[in-house]
């Protein structure tokens, strides 16, 4: 079939105008494809991880490692999503006790990442492609399903205007596993 652009085109979710280069705190939330249960399940109000949601959370606390000038906040593996905040710095190259968007980073579990060499600040859109694909790839290399797809063809994303807001998605996030009965992106919800 022909390419139609007046039948085949996508409505953009970006901001119109917005630089996704800049500096700033940034929520992201990626679905599965067909919102399948990849990740494992959530019991009692606590998210357990299968192998699948350890290589999500590896690949998404590995991105520093790849991508310069970024610093990872809150995060949080569901079934059939993630939630995270990435905060773009002035700084393309992060190290420790680097700080974006006039927040303290969230603690993690993972160990620090170490220096990249990356001088190019990547855009919003790319950091997730690159999550996205490496993830991907590393889920189906574990399952032995090359080529199949694992995400949904787009993301949410929201700009993270100030603290308050901040605070805000960080609780989100946090108790978003404790709120799973209710998850729009939950099929078997209450």
């Amino acid at each position: 079939m022909k390419y139609d652009p007046q039948r085949h085109h996508r409505r953009s979710i970006r901001l119109r105008g917005f630089d996704y280069t800049q500096a700033g705190a940034y929520f992201v939330t990626v679905v599965t494809q067909q919102r399948a249960r990849l990740f494992g399940d959530v019991v009692d109000g606590e998210m357990r991880s299968n192998d699948a949601g350890r290589v999500v959370a590896y690949t998404w606390h590995d991105l520093p490692n790849h991508v310069g000038g970024i610093t990872l906040d809150a995060f949080v593996v569901m079934p059939n999503h993630v939630h995270g905040i990435i905060i773009i710095t002035d700084n393309v190259y992060v190290g420790a006790g680097s700080v974006g968007a006039g927040s303290e980073p969230a603690p993690t579990m993972e160990p620090a990442p170490t220096e990249p060499t990356h001088k190019k600040r990547h855009a919003l859109p790319e950091i997730v492609r690159q999550f996205k694909t490496f993830s991907a790839r590393r889920i189906n290399q574990l399952r032995g399903t090359p080529g199949t797809v694992v995400w949904q063809r787009n993301y949410y994303e929201h700009i993270i205007r100030n603290q308050a807001a901040l605070e805000r998605i960080r609780a989100y996030i946090a108790h978003n596993p404790r709120r799973w009965d209710s998850d729009r992106e939950n099929l078997h919800r209450c």
